[in-house]
């Protein structure tokens, strides 16, 4: 289970790769095993600092964010997150098609 469930994750950020190539380096090194002494502490700071949108500069953005590189480590959050991804890049190609067909 927990393999298919990385498979799954391991889709959704090639996928990710594809939408914004500028990235592709960043989420290839983050992805990486040695990736995770900057990783973990990383994603731990930026859901921090998500909850802490009332301050200038620290804001939502930052949640979904810690959550996809917490998601890496832990098995546990792997089906919600790949789930919303796959939710958000359904929704961005319904609003693309809207945009070009008007």
């Amino acid at each position: 289970m927990a393999d298919r469930q990385l498979r799954r994750l391991d889709r959704q950020f090639r996928a990710l790769s594809r939408l914004a190539p500028g990235l592709a380096a960043a989420i290839g090194a983050l992805r990486g095993r040695s990736g995770f002494l900057l990783r973990f502490p990383l994603a731990v700071l930026l859901v921090i600092g998500g909850l802490l949108s009332f301050l200038p500069i620290l804001g939502l953005w930052m949640v979904p964010l810690g959550l996809l590189l917490l998601a890496i480590d832990l098995p546990v959050l792997r089906p919600a997150v790949s789930a919303a991804i796959i939710r958000l890049r359904r929704r961005w190609t319904r609003w693309r098609r809207r945009r070009r067909s008007s």
